[in-house]
């Protein structure tokens, strides 16, 4: 705590960067266009596994460290922070400013808050060949001030002296996995769509930290976060919206763009491009949770694996169960984990093997006869309330790399009891959060095909 006000006293003493304007954010249709993060690297699938395991590992030790530290320093290092474990796998591409500069953002269910890096960058991680924002280059970027309603309701922030230009509102923003923003909240223009777009450019006044200190398990294809939680300062909140859904691709597609939508039309999406989706739609209900209020919680009844359904109390699942595009692995309490991994072993007829190049902890030495004929995998089912058996297809929880005759299943353990529903467990289907009536569907899809479509 004593370092992080120490990085806000330096960043009230940094010079102007804007004057203030008014800004106002408005409800409406936007499409975006969204990317894996490790898109464009020429990397080998195994790789790409690996990097996933690997961010997602860095991520638990920082929540055990979390953990461990006396009760007084969790709650302080919660402050500010919308629960959040982000692992930066999809990437939303917006522009910010006038004229717009382009901007690729982690799109985070499990958080509230719109940041990118911004100039000054008194700490910041590398993000490739995309420039820092530069706020003075905006002619419509305006300090938010520190009285304004957005600045008042975000636990951590500070009034900015005179160098900020007139009292403007200076935030600290804390993850779940001690992820850090440190910079000043601010409104601007941001342009969702593009040329490729059939339904055009829609602009809209959203209120975002430019952040000058930022700290913690970033890589160099994103700049910031946009937060798609429930909370007042989230990307759909801003933009009043009643729905929004998203469509990722397969992590291993290089060649085909994934898309975002927000408004009442991604509700509708459902009926009017049925033709993208390879499968029935399931509906389940969102809960809310006091305790952590920015999250979307399932009420998840069970768990099977081929026909045998997973010794769990119903009751310990349904309360503890979060659907989360940021983070990228479905992750098990141990104990749950350790259930699955044993039907598994007992059904797959092959031997256990090391992860190798995958870096996960469930695998299967393939035979050489795998190389012609696929070895039969068992079910994985997601049983959610109303019916809503979501039953993964095999590329959404087994990895097979050929070339080390390896097949792994694409989950993972964490500490306490919390389950969460990732972004590999989510891939080539379409999530619509229905905000309104606190319903979640979803349908197996062609993602590149309604990217296309829209």
């Amino acid at each position: 705590m004593r370092q992080q006000l120490v990085t806000l006293l330096v960043l009230i003493a940094l010079p102007a960067r804007a004057a203030s304007a008014p800004g106002a954010g408005a409800g409406g249709v936007v499409v975006a266009r969204v990317t894996h993060a490790d898109a464009g690297r020429g990397l080998a699938m195994p790789e790409i596994v690996r990097r996933m395991a690997h961010r997602a590992r860095a991520r638990r030790r920082l929540l055990s460290a979390a953990e461990a530290a006396p009760v007084r320093a969790r709650v302080r290092a919660g402050l500010g922070a919308g629960g959040g474990i982000v692992t930066n796998e999809y990437l939303v591409h917006v522009s910010v400013g006038t004229p717009p500069r382009p901007v690729a953002l982690t799109l985070d269910t499990g958080s509230d808050l719109v940041w990118t890096q911004c100039a000054p960058c008194l700490d910041c991680f590398e993000q490739g060949a995309a420039p820092v924002l530069d706020p003075a280059a905006s002619s419509t970027h305006a300090a938010l001030p520190c009285d304004a309603p957005l600045c008042r309701a975000l636990p951590f922030t500070s009034c900015g002296g005179r160098s900020w230009g007139d009292r403007s509102c200076v935030y600290v923003y804390h993850y779940g996995d001690r992820s850090l923003t440190v910079g000043q909240l601010a409104t601007d223009s941001f342009t969702f769509g593009g040329d490729d777009n059939a339904g055009g450019l829609a602009a809209r006044r959203v209120t975002f930290g430019c952040g000058h200190i930022n700290k913690g398990i970033f890589q160099a294809n994103e700049t910031g976060i946009a937060g798609f939680g429930r909370g007042r300062w989230s990307l759909p909140s801003q933009l009043n919206v009643t729905s929004f859904s998203y469509c990722f691709t397969s992590m291993f597609d290089t060649k085909s763009s994934s898309v975002v939508t927000l408004g009442a039309a991604a509700a509708e999406l459902l009926h009017t491009h049925h033709a993208a989706h390879t499968g029935d739609v399931r509906t389940t209900r969102l809960i809310k949770n006091p305790s952590q209020p920015s999250l979307y919680f399932v009420p998840l009844r069970g768990i099977s694996v081929g026909g045998a359904r997973v010794a769990v109390p119903e009751s310990r699942l349904r309360s503890s169960t979060i659907i989360d595009s940021g983070a990228s692995i479905t992750t098990l309490p141990e104990d749950v984990y350790e259930a699955v991994k044993a039907e598994f072993l007992s059904q797959v007829g092959l031997p256990a093997a090391a992860a190798g190049s995958a870096a996960l902890d469930l695998c299967f030495a393939l035979p050489v006869a795998a190389l012609w004929r696929r070895p039969a995998v068992p079910a994985l089912t997601l049983h959610l309330d109303g019916g809503a058996d979501w039953e993964l297809p095999r590329g959404n929880y087994v990895f097979e790399d050929y070339a080390a005759r390896v097949l792994c299943v694409v989950l993972d353990a964490a500490a306490g009891e919390q389950v969460v529903i990732g972004n590999y467990q989510q891939q080539n289907t379409h999530v619509v959060y229905d905000l309104e009536n606190d319903v979640l569907s979803f349908a197996p899809a062609r993602c590149d095909k309604l990217a296309a479509s829209l």
